[in-house]
């Protein structure tokens, strides 16, 4: 891996809920116990802007693929759509009953996609007026943990133990049943596997077509906390937060851990990976760290 810290930034917005590059990778945002959201440029640790509107803690924030609108969502039950170059939410979404506690756009950034702790995944159109879901979907036992919409795909996570994975072209749902509950489950960057990060301190590989185990990651610890995990932008390393300060780092092929970067302070809650480049962003506790390594001759 390599790593070294290129920025470290004091968000000074309470606890950091979530960190996130943007399409390219040229910024990101984060959002947390201060109720706003963030636009950064990290490379250079300037804040570019903060939106303010929810009513309590925001909880997670994502940009769109063409970087004019932000969605955010947070422990007030509410979705945000945020006009990027005003500064003004666009729309107001409410229809969840908990904290909502994960959202993303899909690849075109027409549909914004929200999961509760109300065990519902609702799809919001984010071009219309319409103030409604389109879709709810009730499969969940559990709180939703995570969500991931590729092209056609949406992926889930819950606290039942269970990864979901609704092809949008066939209408079908396919679940995996890994045994513990799921905190975090994310795609492969060639769309081949499911990385499922559980609360028994095991990140778990999975076929994604036959729901094969392909590979398990151990060794960190995340008590009770919900910690993000993910592959770097290169498919060969797998990547965790962990309650002892650390991101934790393991050979995807070999599953032997080849490095800890110490982020420092209390728990790496969120981590987000550059989506080309080797850099990788890491949230824990007020700050916000961006790592980097120059690609060797093997990561070319």
């Amino acid at each position: 891996m390599n790593y070294s810290v290129i920025r470290r930034l004091d968000c000074k917005q309470g606890a950091v809920r979530a960190v996130r590059f943007n399409v390219d990778g040229s910024y990101c945002v984060t959002c947390g116990a201060d109720r706003k959201v963030k636009l950064w440029n990290p490379v250079r640790g300037l804040l570019l802007k903060t939106y303010g509107g929810h009513g309590d803690e925001v909880l997670d924030a994502r940009g769109s693929s063409d970087s004019s609108q932000i969605v955010s969502c947070g422990a007030d039950k509410s979705v945000i759509l945020w006009d990027v170059s005003t500064g003004q939410p666009v729309r107001r979404l409410r229809g969840h009953a908990a904290r909502v506690t994960c959202v993303c756009f899909n690849e075109l950034s027409t549909m914004a996609v929200s999961g509760s702790q109300d065990n519902t995944t609702m799809l919001w159109d984010a071009r219309s007026r319409k103030n409604d879901p389109v879709q709810v979907l009730k499969d969940a036992k559990d709180s939703v943990t995570s969500v991931q919409v590729t092209d056609h795909e949406i992926l889930i996570a819950s606290l039942d133990c269970r990864v979901r994975r609704y092809d949008i072209r066939s209408g079908e749902l396919f679940m995996d049943f890994v045994g513990e509950p799921v905190l975090c489950a994310s795609l492969t960057r060639d769309g081949q596997c499911m990385l499922a990060g559980c609360a028994d301190n095991t990140l778990r590989l999975l076929d994604k077509d036959t729901g094969e185990l392909l590979g398990s990651y151990t060794g960190h610890q995340v008590a009770e906390y919900r910690v993000e995990s993910c592959v770097d932008y290169s498919d060969k390393h797998v990547l965790s937060g962990a309650s002892d300060g650390c991101v934790w780092c393991w050979d995807l092929v070999t599953e032997s851990l080849v490095d800890k970067l110490p982020h420092g302070g209390t728990v790496v809650a969120s981590l987000s990976p550059h989506p080309t480049q080797p850099q990788l962003l890491s949230a824990a506790g007020l700050t916000v760290t961006l790592w980097g390594s120059q690609p060797t001759g093997e990561d070319m």
